[in-house]
């Protein structure tokens, strides 16, 4: 009895402390990041010249410590993990990286990342640098000789990337666009002019004007509808759903919803309740975007540096947006704030960058009609019934609308939808009979060129399948010719069987889909439902998967190497969440996914992440211009003998 009272007097301690709905996974509240940036203000590093803050989020707690918290049986609680800060700061030419105990107020770690790459921009060194070329004497007659405006010269830095340097410095290209009028400003590049920014000295350090092409039209691609949003609602079920902090319940539902200035939003402990024994089972411990590439197909010296790693070189909840009622989410979503560190540490507060909802599939979850009862035509079914978290993020000329679909089924369905304007150049041809050389990509309107280019959003996803001993076993079908007519008594002279694989290393876990026909499934080997079957969770893509086209000799591939194929299995590691490597700026592919695989470690009976490319390679058509329709990607993790019958009739 004493020690009830102690373990419920504890609860109610960390319920005074951190709030009554607290996680130990929940974002940095903004009186801990404006904490965080003071001590770390107070220290040595506030004396050097140009402190600025490029990474702020919780140092990851131990995940076991963070399981152990969450149990539902209060005797075993331990105390909560430690709110630490971990920060990435740039001062007086150099990368320091520190630890902040949030509770101790003290600096637990310090020190200088010698290593390759560097850390995201700040959208104040992006605006800073965006300005520069319209005061720069030789691009001021550049735009003369044109006869262009400079009052109507918009300039947009873009990522240069890693070409074999020894040494490099931060550095962004800029290159400019004429409105005149026009608010689809990525339609209207001035061809042939390349600024070169050294970001830290704020200086250009090379100029490059080439030729000239015409400039393209700016009838005819404006962006902006002239139909008015519809009245929708989504909320159509007899339940709805429950935010208590940033914890989200649903239907058989219970997670975790987290925003960070890198990832965006994340999913995290996310579990699934058994219909018949009506306990919680893991799914998912975190889940979440991890590294987008795009890079364009056009080897020239105006384009070749196009090869983007938007979230480690801006930050997915960065580029973040304010969600709009009917247009992005229904007109009853509960809409969720996030908050994030500025360039001088200060927390801001992102405005309606998530949304819930529910979303009516107006098609059947399932449904049968059976007419062999005598008299009787019996029909039964259900809705597709589903709660949704969106967020968009824009990033340039780009917008990704993510979905995490929880589905009443058990599923977890991912999706992205690409839509924005193309990126596009500037050419003297208006008829594709005018073309005789190879242009990159296609011709869209006159004097524009859409250049051909890929996307791949890569996954982090942690599944805990009913625990933390996971493996990866592929479901191979395989064809089986009949050999004995007479012992069967069949005409038949072939058929499938299903040959399961366990992969035992992290070599094994790296999977191309496409060749055979296979079924990926995450199984607890330790786990089986009453019949004997493994539970488990199968991954289905929802298109053929996309890996690069790219040669491995290749600058952008040897940084993104994680696009060779569409499906890695690691060993968990909390440090291993970025698929492109911590420090995604003008990296050279000797930290991330790729290098953490070839170590080849066990994955067989172990805590394992799964990551997944969705990836597109985009040629461009005339229907893209002004605007992209949306292009839909994704993926669904669905239960595989993880229940013993369908959870939806329970």
């Amino acid at each position: 009895m004493l020690t009830q009272i102690l373990a419920l007097v504890f609860l109610l301690q960390c319920a005074f402390t951190f709030g009554l709905h607290f996680h130990p996974l929940d974002p940095l509240t903004p009186q801990e990041i404006n904490k965080t940036s003071f001590i770390v203000k107070k220290s040595h590093l506030g004396n050097l010249k140009d402190l600025t803050f490029h990474y702020l989020d919780l140092e990851e707690p131990n995940k076991s410590h963070v399981l152990q918290w969450l149990s539902p049986n209060p005797s075993k609680k331990p105390p909560p993990p430690r709110r630490r800060s971990l920060v990435v700061v740039r001062a007086g030419g150099q990368t320091h990286e520190l630890i902040i105990d949030l509770t101790t107020s003290k600096i637990v770690s310090s020190r200088i990342y010698t290593g390759h790459g560097f850390p995201s921009f700040t959208f104040i060194e992006l605006f800073r640098a965006s300005k520069l070329p319209l005061i720069y004497p030789p691009f001021k007659k550049s735009i003369l000789d044109r006869a262009l405006n400079i009052s109507e010269v918009s300039c947009i830095p873009f990522t240069v990337g890693w070409y074999g340097e020894t040494t490099t410095r931060r550095e962004v290209k800029a290159s400019c666009f004429y409105r005149d009028g026009s608010v689809n400003v990525f339609t209207r590049p001035i061809e042939g002019i390349t600024v070169t920014i050294d970001v830290d000295s704020m200086q250009v350090v090379k100029y490059s004007d080439r030729f000239k092409k015409p400039l393209p039209d700016k009838e005819g691609n404006d962006f902006r509808t002239k139909h008015k949003p519809f009245p929708f609602s989504c909320n159509v079920s007899d339940t709805g759903f429950k935010i208590l902090g940033n914890r989200v319940k649903w239907a058989n539902w219970k997670f975790h919803v987290g925003f960070t200035a890198r990832a965006g939003v994340t999913i995290s402990t996310a579990s699934v309740l058994d219909p018949i024994t009506k306990r919680f089972r893991r799914v998912m411990y975190r889940g979440h975007v991890s590294e987008t590439f795009v890079p364009y197909m056009d080897p020239t010296y105006e384009w070749y540096y196009r090869t983007f790693m938007d979230i480690g070189e801006f930050g997915f909840g960065r580029s973040a947006v304010n969600l709009q009622q009917l247009i992005d989410c229904p007109q009853n979503a509960a809409f969720l704030d996030g908050h994030v560190a500025g360039p001088d540490g200060t927390a801001q507060r992102m405005t309606n960058v998530m949304c819930i909802f529910e979303k009516n599939g107006y098609g059947a979850s399932f449904r049968h009609t059976e007419i062999n009862v005598p008299g009787q035509v019996i029909t039964s079914g259900e809705a597709d019934i589903s709660l949704v978290v969106r967020m968009v993020a824009t990033l340039g000329n780009y917008d990704y609308i993510v979905d995490w679909e929880f589905k009443k089924n058990g599923a977890i369905r991912v999706g992205v939808d690409l839509t924005g304007v193309l990126e596009v150049k500037a050419t003297s041809y208006t008829s594709n009979d005018q073309i005789t050389e190879n242009v990159y990509g296609t011709l869209v309107a006159k004097n524009t060129i859409a250049v051909n280019h890929d996307h791949y959003l890569t996954y982090y996803l942690d599944l805990d399948v009913d625990g933390n001993g996971n493996s990866l076993v592929k479901a191979k079908l395989k064809t089986v010719r009949v050999t004995d007519v007479n012992k069967t008594s069949s005409r038949r002279k072939s058929y499938w069987t299903v040959v399961k694989e366990t992969a035992k290393t992290e070599a094994d876990g790296r999977v191309r889909l496409g060749s055979e026909p296979v079924e990926l499934l995450i199984v607890n080997p330790k786990r089986k439902t009453k019949i004997g079957n493994t539970v488990g969770y199968r991954l289905i893509p929802e298109h053929l998967p996309v890996t690069s086209l790219l040669t491995e000799d290749d600058y952008p591939e040897i940084r993104a190497g994680y696009t060779k194929y569409p499906v890695w299995i690691t060993a968990y590691n909390r440090s291993e969440r970025w698929a492109g490597g911590f420090y995604s700026d003008r990296s050279r592919g000797d930290d991330g996914l790729a290098v953490w695989s070839s170590r080849n470690r066990e994955i067989e009976n172990k805590d394992i992440v799964m990551w997944y490319n969705v990836g597109f390679h985009h040629i461009p058509y005339q229907e893209d211009f002004p605007v992209m329709p949306t292009l839909h990607g994704g993926f669904t993790l669905r239960p595989s003998n993880f229940f013993e019958n369908d959870p939806l009739i329970g």
